[in-house]
């Protein structure tokens, strides 16, 4: 099947890199109109000069209520709608919970979850007025398998999953589709504070996945007939065991 968005308008957070920038582009080579939503400002105006006029920057502070609520309307000023919300934006933090730092804890749940759910509060309305819309997530394999080593993570991306789920049913009626995507390790800057040995052991046994096969996994669930949802898709390297 075509991945074609013709004639739809996007809007992808954290889209200044990774996961989020190839989504991003990959939403424009289906025909889609993007929004690339992020804090910063000087790389999205290059990234969208980049990528052409059908691409363009809203620049939002995630973790800032009043800059949130700000989103929606700067999308449909330039826009004059919203069919595709991709809530992508993340921050990582792993290691043991003794010896851990609860400020960084708290940093990275506002973002993975909080401004998770801010977001898609302030793009609903919209939706639910037109009848139509896709949400989709960033999740994790973390959400759906508790990883020893994340548990603050982990915990995170089970609040996402719980979300996704439940709010999936709440709208349905409204045609809203909602869905995760639930990827294993990405080569992302997420992964920066791996030791640097883990990181070139898992690049060189296939234990990562590259940002353009999350992005293709986001098209396919874009992409299915009307009235078919991919609630989770979760993709793993070929070598990782869970």
């Amino acid at each position: 099947m075509a991945q074609d968005l013709s004639g739809k308008v996007a809007a992808v957070t954290g889209a200044a890199s990774g996961i989020g920038l190839e989504c991003a582009r990959a939403m424009l080579q289906g025909g889609a109109r993007v929004a690339l939503v992020d804090r910063a400002a000087d790389k999205l105006d290059a990234l969208c000069a980049e990528l052409g006029p059908q691409a363009f920057p809203v620049v939002v502070d995630l973790l800032d209520k009043a800059s949130v609520a700000g989103m929606m309307p700067e999308i449909l000023r330039r826009a004059g709608r919203l069919d595709v919300f991709h809530a992508n934006a993340g921050a990582y933090v792993g290691g043991e919970v003794h010896g851990g730092d609860p400020d960084a804890w708290d940093r990275m749940l506002n973002l993975n979850v909080n401004s998770v759910f801010r977001c898609i509060h302030a793009v609903l309305p919209h939706m639910v007025d037109r009848g139509s819309g896709d949400i989709v997530v960033t999740s994790s394999v973390a959400g759906v398998v508790p990883v020893v080593v994340e548990p603050i993570y982990t915990a995170s991306k089970h609040a996402v999953q719980a979300f996704v789920h439940t709010l999936r049913r709440q709208v349905m009626r409204h045609g809203i589709r909602v869905g995760a995507v639930l990827p294993g390790p990405v080569v992302t800057a997420l992964l920066d504070d791996w030791p640097k040995a883990k990181l070139a052991d898992a690049l060189a046994n296939g234990g990562l996945i590259q940002p353009v096969e999350v992005a293709e996994a986001v098209m396919f669930m874009l992409t299915r007939p009307k009235g078919v949802v991919v609630r989770d898709l979760v993709i793993l390297p070929q070598t990782v065991d869970l």
